[in-house]
């Protein structure tokens, strides 16, 4: 390399064993600069931001409204419940399937794309209603056989004769939903899971959750069951007016719950605190629940301000996770009734 007299630039020519070596001429210099600036959160694809971007594209690209979420990216619409949603799957539908599940689905505006019918079916009032529902908002209404209606629902499901497709559930922001409570003047009263993997117990948790008042239900991003078509069938369309919360990390979603006043009380067999008279009951509470095999992780125990256990029978090991969520769910909309 030469300057502007012509003469070679002092340093530009390297001596060494090989012999004269040219230089790089500043070409690893790039490297020294340090990388350029790092993309926004919700311009990366791997990102919870990221992703909940991409799940609000899809709804928009399928005819939904968006709302600006107050906590930095564009949240999902909202259904029945009042809940922003956002996607925990890929772009797999769902099928609901049964009269009341469909029903239920249809009535909170879920945003199906097609209603099967099977050929012959009795027409009882769920099924007029949920033809005059599918009508009135566009929805493909398909007469398909009785195989063929079997095929689509799987076969460990009974249709009764209905099946609605419907896109991947959107999941609400846990944060976001423990806002609106403390927002309307309620008691907030959440369901966390830890380690719940079977889909008819999430159903019925959320049938739980429903039926006695709660708030809505917290389950992780990882290691967890999701809403499914089996989840909606247990719940009894009780998940188009429950809003199900996703949390990218279960154990920090807990201490902000904490942090915002919130008691976390966990469910074990070994709890120090029996259910019975519970007298956190009128505070606002997540109850969390443990797997049936393994029960509550360690972490999410450490994070717990008391471990709750349900009195029961010496011959009975243990009760399934949708009972015991039940049960507890049950005493305490008792207890918060008494203290009115």
């Amino acid at each position: 390399m030469k300057n502007s007299s012509g003469k070679p630039r002092a340093g530009a020519v390297r001596k060494g064993r090989k012999g004269p070596q040219v230089g790089s001429g500043g070409q690893g210099r790039q490297a020294l600069e340090g990388r350029k600036p790092t993309p926004k959160a919700e311009d990366r694809p791997y990102h919870p931001a990221g992703k909940r971007k991409a799940a609000q594209e899809r709804y928009e690209a399928a005819g939904g409204k968006a709302r600006v979420s107050g906590r930095g990216g564009a949240a999902a619409p909202r259904g029945a419940s009042g809940a922003a949603r956002r996607s925990k799957s890929g772009d797999e539908t769902e099928i609901v399937t049964g009269r009341n599940s469909v029903v239920e689905a249809l009535r909170a505006r879920i945003p199906a794309t097609a209603l099967y019918v099977a050929a012959r079916v009795e027409m009882d009032d769920r099924v007029k209603e949920a033809l005059k529902l599918a009508t009135s908002r566009g929805i493909a209404i398909l007469e398909v056989m009785r195989p063929e209606l079997d095929r689509l629902a799987g076969r460990d499901s009974v249709h009764q004769g209905l099946a609605l497709k419907v896109p991947p559930y959107e999941y609400a922001h846990p944060g976001e939903l423990l806002d609106e409570v403390v927002g309307r003047g309620e008691t907030p009263l959440f369901v966390a899971l830890d380690g719940i993997t079977d889909p008819r117990n999430l159903g019925a948790i959320i049938r739980s959750t429903a039926a006695f008042g709660g708030h809505g239900v917290i389950v992780p991003q990882r290691r967890s069951v999701g809403v499914t078509a089996s989840a909606w069938k247990t719940s009894a369309g009780a998940a188009a007016r429950t809003p199900v919360a996703m949390a990218p990390n279960l154990t920090q979603t807990l201490k902000a719950f904490k942090d915002a006043g919130v008691f976390v009380l966990g469910l074990d067999g070994g709890g120090d605190v029996s259910l019975p008279g519970l007298e956190l009951a009128d505070r606002p509470v997540v109850v969390v629940v443990g797997s049936e095999g393994k029960g509550l992780s360690r972490l999410v125990t450490e994070t717990c301000d008391a471990v709750v256990s349900i009195p029961i029978s010496a011959a009975t090991e243990s009760l399934n996770a949708g009972i015991a969520a039940s049960v507890t769910l049950y005493e305490i909309a008792r207890l918060r009734a008494i203290s009115r």
